[in-house]
């Protein structure tokens, strides 16, 4: 029971799309699911902001500063990001592409460490939520 449990912490911290559904194959409830995928979730957001923020000043130290090109189609994160800022950025980014992801992203945008943890966690607490929820209500269809 417990290779199930931390191997939904696991996943959890990586990507939530892969440990709720492997939650419900070991027939887990699915309460314990969510709290297990919110834990992994949040030490995803924790280990991605405040140990890439180090990562980053530590490679900082290394760099020469270079005149950056300017992209002339600006990418789905830079649209998030410009039009919602470290909101969307956090809710939108954690939605679709991933906490940690976001994270890097946030980092990269120069968003304060705390914002970008703040709104990803909110962001994975809603997304082991809906899909938890989604998972239960289909499995309960077939």
């Amino acid at each position: 029971m417990i290779y199930k449990i931390l191997t939904v912490i696991g996943l959890a911290t990586f990507e939530i799309y892969a440990a709720i559904p492997a939650g419900f194959a070991f027939k887990l409830n699915p309460i314990a699911i969510f709290s297990y995928s919110v834990l992994g979730g949040l030490i995803g957001v924790f280990v991605a902001a405040y140990l890439g923020d180090i990562i980053k000043k530590w490679i900082s130290t290394f760099r020469k500063n270079k005149v950056e090109k300017v992209a002339k189609e600006p990418g789905f994160a830079l649209k998030i990001w410009q039009k919602y800022g470290v909101v969307g950025l956090g809710l939108l980014g954690t939605m679709t592409v991933g906490a940690p992801i976001s994270i890097g992203i946030g980092v990269g945008f120069n968003v304060p460490t705390n914002k970008m943890v703040f709104w990803c966690s909110l962001g994975v607490l809603l997304r082991c939520a809906l899909f938890t929820a989604i998972g239960y209500f289909g499995l309960q269809l077939i």
